[in-house]
Formats: structure tokens, sequence, C-alpha cells
């Protein structure tokens, strides 16, 4: 057992007092802790038998009744609606030579027609997981490519390593395949397995919408069956939109339109929209009215989204990549962050982190002065989104205690070092934070040979 700088009593009922909590995550009267301007509260946190039993305010609970903290923030188990388990970690196997998108497409289709079996996407994505429970992460939405017979390789991986990690972190799969497959009948088999697997179904959008073209008209329909797939099935859509600096690239609105015009009941979450930020005022106001009409979820990949756009060999980045975050928020959309990408051909580094995440977003994505409630954006936001947040994303009675806590006492010392030392806790009881080791991917690290491309 990792050694916690908080000895945590091993017994089933115990008070971590005198903790700091992040006000917006408590769901309890806001009478009993603090006013509603406050961003961070002082709480003492009763479990008992793996769940949380009380909230009161600081020093209610009794000294014998377990340790005093002193101010530890104390939050939620992080959630990372948007990653990409079976890419991850094959950066040193297949280099993206350029760093850029187009390399990064290149590279990952050469690396999966002929590296991605069952064993080497399951023991990748095990590894990912171990990271990603270690550091916190309660629940994980990932992206699976879904191209060709990939699927049937793919899927009983994730459907075993699915069920072998429930109770310790919580997996959905969102289906993607390149957006003119679901004009061909065999999207409709895909789509049923998805279903069966209580998942979401998604592609990636890119177009120049303000042409009129053909190709976009294409895009309209196949994008159009897409909804009508998955409104058959009860499915919610999980997009990747507009994940590019081309200012002509406009599919979001297309998205919104689509979701209204047919009516969809499902949750429609759009990730990345990169170029928005590029575009005229008025587009981007049209855009954001129409995505607002359709009640549309956005996800933002602040490290991934830095590390691709605006990325040419020799000249220094202009831009962060990243969409309107504020804009949307002030519109009463619902906004998330998400680690996307890890140690793979679209983002060479990574952790599984969403801590790390959060933090990295608030410098990037400029959610500080104040920090107000944006810990919902890796909480509460991503719970939402992946209809968890009956279990997930805040601290309540009876929700289990699946919690991170952390020296640090506020966001400003939350943000300036890395929280090594977190102490992650599963049903109350703290678990082994020790990182899995990557000499244990050694031997699927081989670079591809001249034949085998």
């Amino acid at each position: 057992m990792t050694k916690t700088f908080i000895p945590i009593p091993l017994r089933a009922s115990y008070t971590l007092r005198n903790a700091n909590l992040p006000a917006c995550l408590v769901k309890m009267p806001e009478a009993m802790l603090f006013a509603p301007s406050q961003e961070i509260v002082k709480a003492d946190i009763l479990i008992d038998e793996g769940r949380i039993a009380a909230i009161s305010p600081a020093g209610t609970a009794a000294p014998e009744s377990g340790p005093d903290v002193d101010g530890a923030l104390l939050m939620p188990g992080m959630i990372d609606c948007h990653a990409h388990l079976d890419k991850a970690h094959i950066a040193p196997r297949a280099p993206n030579t350029n760093g850029d998108f187009a390399g990064a497409a290149l590279a990952n289709n050469e690396d999966r027609s002929v590296r991605w079996t069952a064993a080497d996407v399951r023991r990748r994505m095990e590894f990912g997981l171990l990271s990603a429970s270690a550091h916190g992460v309660v629940a994980i939405r990932t992206n699976l490519d879904c191209h060709d017979r990939q699927a049937s390789i793919t899927l009983p991986v994730f459907c075993d390593l699915r069920e072998e990690w429930s109770g310790r972190l919580e997996l959905q799969a969102n289906a993607l395949l390149p957006l003119q497959a679901f004009l061909a009948d065999g999207a409709v088999e895909l789509v049923n397995r998805v279903a069966e697997l209580e998942g979401s179904i998604g592609s990636v959008l890119k177009a120049k919408s303000s042409s009129g073209s053909r190709s976009v008209e294409n895009a309209r329909e196949a994008l159009t069956r897409l909804f009508r797939l998955a409104a058959e099935r009860g499915l919610d859509v999980d997009l990747h939109v507009d994940e590019t600096d081309d200012r002509d690239s406009r599919m979001l609105a297309e998205v919104a339109n689509i979701a209204v015009q047919e009516k969809f009941q499902g949750t429609v979450t759009c990730s990345h929209c990169c170029s928005l930020a590029l575009q005229p005022q008025g587009v981007v106001d049209r855009t954001l009215d129409a995505l607002s009409a359709a009640g549309i979820s956005i996800v933002c990949l602040p490290t991934v989204n830095m590390y691709l756009q605006s990325r040419a060999i020799g000249r220094t980045p202009t831009w962060r990549g990243v969409t309107l975050i504020h804009e949307m928020k002030a519109r009463g959309l619902r906004v998330a962050v998400a680690g996307d990408n890890c140690r793979d051909v679209f983002h060479a580094y990574g952790d599984h982190d969403m801590l790390d995440t959060f933090s990295q977003a608030v410098k990037i994505l400029h959610l500080d002065h104040p920090f107000g409630d944006w810990i919902k954006t890796a909480t509460a936001a991503p719970a939402e989104i992946m209809r968890m947040d009956g279990s997930f994303g805040v601290l309540a009675v009876g929700r289990k205690a699946n919690l991170i806590l952390t020296r640090a006492r506020n966001y400003s010392e939350l943000h300036s070092r890395p929280q090594s030392d977190r102490i992650v806790l599963r049903n109350g009881k703290p678990i082994d934070t020790t990182l899995p080791d990557y000499r244990l991917l050694d031997d699927l690290m081989r670079p591809l040979s001249r034949n085998e491309l």
C-alpha cells in the first residue's frame, strides 16, 4: 500500500475532519455549510461502509472520529468523457514524424491495420486503465475505432475489460466509423452491436459547409442517417467536430440543425470544435444559437488541441487550438474537458490523469480569476454527459466514497504542483496509487518493418 500523507483509518466508519471541498460540488442545503459566493468550503465528511454518510460543518465531528486533514482539498473522483484507450501508448512504435494531424492519421492507420490484435489492444487499454485508476479517475468514455474488421477485434476486448473493471472504474464505449460508412448497409450491424453494449455512436466531421458542395450534401445525408440509426435504438451521439484550423469548416452548426430537424431525444456531444474560435463573430453567434436550441454538450480537449493545432515544422504556433468554452458556458451549454489521446500518434504525451488535464485546462483556457465552478468540467458535467450523474461527479450523502484527497488546500496550490502524493479512495478505502511501469509494454513497441507496412 502506498504511504499516504494522512493516515486513513481502515475501519468501516470514520470521519475526515476539517477538509476543504469545492463548494459547487457539494449537494446539500447551502445554508448548512456556506454562502453561495464561496469557492471552497470547510466540512467534516463521515464515511461509513464505503459511502458518504454525512457532510457537516467543519468542527462538528468529535476528534476521535477520524483524522484532521488540515484543510486538504477533497474532490469526487474525476471523469474522462473523451478518451482513446484503443490508440493509447503506440507513439514509441508508430512515430508521427511531423507531429501534425495528417501525419497522425497516416501513422495510426498503418499501425491499426497491422498491429491491433486483441492481445495488443487489451494490454494497451489495460495499461491505461491502471494509470487512470491510480490517478483517481472513476469513469471513462472511450472512443473505439470500428473501421472495417477492427470492431470485431476491439469490441469484445472492451466488453471483457468493462466487466473486469466494474466497481473500480466504469467504462463506456463510443464506436467511431467514417461518416460515409453510415450510408452503407454494414453500419446497421455495427450500430446494433453498440446498442447491445449500451454505448454511443460517433464519427469525425470536417467540411466547408458554407460552400453548399455535393460533398457537404453527402455529409448531411450520412449524418442524418447516423442520427436516425441512433434514435431507433435509443443511443446517444458523440461526435468529433471541426478539429481543424480551417475556418471554413462549419459542421458544428450542421450537427445542431440536424439534431433539431430529427427531433433527436438522446444526448448529443460534440468534441474539439476548434475552428469555431477562428470564425467571424456573426458565424459564431449563429452557431451558438443553434447549439443552444439543440441542447448540444461540448467537450474541449485542451492538451491535444493545443498540441496538434497550428503545428508546422519550423514555425511557432500562433493560437491555442481550443474552442470557445467561455462563450458556450455563458449560453447555458454543458461544457466539459477531457484527456483525449494519450502517448499515441495524435498526442505523444499524457498519463490518463484527469486532475492533470483539468489543471492544464485552467491555464490553457483561463478557467480562473475567478475559479468559480469550472471544476465541474472534469466532474459533474462529464457525469451528466455520460448519464452517470446519479453515481459520480459530486459530493453527496449516500454516494460511494470514491474520492481524491490532495495535500493542496485551495485551487492555487492544486494547480501549482502535480499532486503526485494524492490519496485515492475507492469505497472509502485508500488504493495503491503506484503507476504501471512503461517497461510492461516494451515487447509491444517494436517498430514495424518495411514488409509489414
